[in-house]
């Protein structure tokens, strides 16, 4: 199966996740474009919506590969058999996480401005992601909102590699997906559209679902 853009993904996501419909819920996109894939299931589920922040850590060698990841609150999350397998030293691993700590900072100051998070003490939360290859950013937000007082968190995606998810279970109390491939290669193989999502993008979409919110009231 594949996915027209993350707007499709995320409405047949919404469909694996509607026995949460009516309970006490918070929906949260890991950006960029997570947050486009939450913004469907936040409709489908009537359920507000909000960011959570979180960076990977690349190896600097393969900027794509994901050897850890570190989320909002000072969550650091290390993927132990990357960093193993490719030598990647502790002096590495701290430069990599000085580096984007300071753009996690930014993005924090950039998409919450002026509005405060969401609180997540005793509800739901509902961690979307666009997908999920590594899982290194994804245990890092479970981590996060489990910290902030989440009851129970839910995981979900469009895709995930399926050797991920019993350390995916570690941190989130369950994972729903889409699809779960044996092979995942990249997250955009399943996506016929999976153009880049700008921060302007994101924060359209947050502002959007806080006015339809209000207009509801």
């Amino acid at each position: 199966m594949t996915f027209l853009d993350r707007a499709d993904a995320g409405r047949r996501l919404a469909e694996r996740l509607q026995w949460l419909k009516g309970q006490d819920l918070v929906v949260l996109g890991l950006p960029r474009g997570g947050v486009l894939v939450a913004a469907e299931v936040a409709e489908a589920l009537g359920a507000p919506l909000d960011v959570i922040v979180v960076r990977k850590l690349g190896v600097p060698w393969q900027p794509e590969l994901a050897m850890g990841a570190i989320g909002e609150g000072g969550v650091r999350v290390v993927n132990q058999r990357v960093v193993r397998e490719l030598g990647a030293s502790v002096q590495v691993l701290d430069s990599v996480q000085a580096v984007e700590a300071e753009a996690l900072a930014r993005r924090l100051a950039l998409l919450r401005a002026d509005r405060p998070p969401l609180p997540l003490f005793g509800v739901t939360a509902v961690v979307v992601d666009d997908g999920i290859a590594t899982g290194a950013t994804a245990m890092a937000a479970c981590q996060v909102v489990r910290r902030r007082g989440a009851r129970r968190v839910v995981l979900a995606s469009p895709v995930a590699a399926r050797h991920h998810r019993s350390e995916l279970l570690e941190v989130a109390d369950s994972l729903v997906c889409v699809e779960e491939p044996r092979r995942l290669r990249a997250i955009g193989e399943l996506y016929d559209d999976f153009s880049p999502v700008t921060d302007e993008q994101v924060l359209g979409v947050l502002e959007g679902t806080r006015d339809r919110a209000r207009l509801r009231a």
